[in-house]
């Protein structure tokens, strides 16, 4: 249902900017550069609309989330997980500062990085024509983020760490994106942060498209990422995700739609691309520990590319 809406949107758009569409082809400039310029413009009011139901979702129910994830204990990597894949720019924020205020168990810290969609869903959601590919990634994050969370918090017996929660810890507050507090909010921001996280994410685009479009006219990245390089895609793509910035699952996203590389590499991106959750955890929680999450973070991400690369 939600797609055939943004089918039509997208039909729409291709009326309502043919206009625009043909002043840019006539500008003397390079194709694949004409051509990243008409495709982020086509995704404006697609991903306006997208941030504006998330800014829905989070203003109205983040509190709900939050306190269902606190109050759930033995379910929490599950309840963690299921909350993390809605695209909320601040929920993996809000989830490193209840790990650091040891409310939280390391699996279910990791089990919300790994299921963390940031700006995966809303990109796919402004290409009508790529939007199938969100149940499988959705899909996919959730059952890891899942298994892994459970897994870890099993072998580690971090049942410990739920008798500490009655510890009192300084409140930590923390900024999402575009300068936007996740746990505070006011009206105005359902249609202001809409507006500025849109432009923020359209720049990203615009220049990441860019980039993409001069590279496979002029570098011929189709012959560099052949089959033998997929698993080594994987490991690049994981440690690219680890850098905390929703311009790195813009960029993998966009590789994914423009084919330049596999599912399993842009799986393995995507699942260790935790937003501005690692800021927190690094800024708030003791380094040895946030080493240890890091790069079981990454390893999971990895294997889990590898396993689907084979599978495949």
């Amino acid at each position: 249902m939600l797609i055939e809406i943004f089918e039509k949107i997208n039909n729409f758009n291709e009326i309502i900017f043919t206009p625009l569409d043909n002043l840019i082809e006539k500008l003397p400039i390079a194709d694949w550069a004409s051509d990243a310029i008409i495709d982020s413009f086509h995704m404006l009011p697609l991903l306006f609309l997208a941030f504006v139901l998330i800014e829905v979702m989070e203003f109205y129910f983040s509190d709900k989330i939050d306190n269902w994830v606190k109050n759930a204990k033995k379910s929490s990597v599950a309840v963690g997980a299921l909350a993390s894949i809605l695209p909320q720019c601040g929920f993996s924020v809000i989830a490193s500062s209840l790990y650091a205020r040891k409310l939280l168990t390391r699996g279910c810290l990791l089990a919300v990085y790994l299921g963390t969609s940031d700006e995966s869903i809303p990109i796919l959601l402004a290409y009508p024509e790529k939007a199938h590919l969100i149940i499988p990634i959705v899909g996919i994050k959730l059952f890891i983020a899942i298994f892994a969370g459970y897994f870890i918090d099993f072998a580690l017996q971090s049942n410990n760490q739920e008798e500490e929660t009655t510890e009192i810890v300084e409140e930590i507050h923390e900024e999402g994106c575009c300068n936007h507090n996740p746990e505070t909010g006011n009206k105005k921001e359902l249609i202001l942060h809409p507006i500025l996280h849109t432009a923020n994410i359209f720049a990203f685009i615009l220049v990441i498209t860019l980039f993409l479009n001069f590279a496979l006219e002029n570098v011929s990245l189709n012959s560099y990422l052949h089959t033998s390089h997929k698993y080594l895609q994987c490991i690049i793509a994981a440690i690219i995700g680890l850098i905390p910035n929703c311009a790195v699952s813009i960029a993998i996203t966009m590789m994914l739609i423009k084919g330049s590389i596999a599912f399993s590499a842009a799986m393995s991106g995507l699942l260790s691309n935790a937003g501005l959750g690692l800021l927190v955890l690094l800024r708030h929680n003791d380094f040895k520990d946030t080493v240890k999450i890091i790069f079981t973070l990454l390893l999971i991400s990895i294997i889990a590319g590898w396993s689907i690369q084979f599978l495949l």
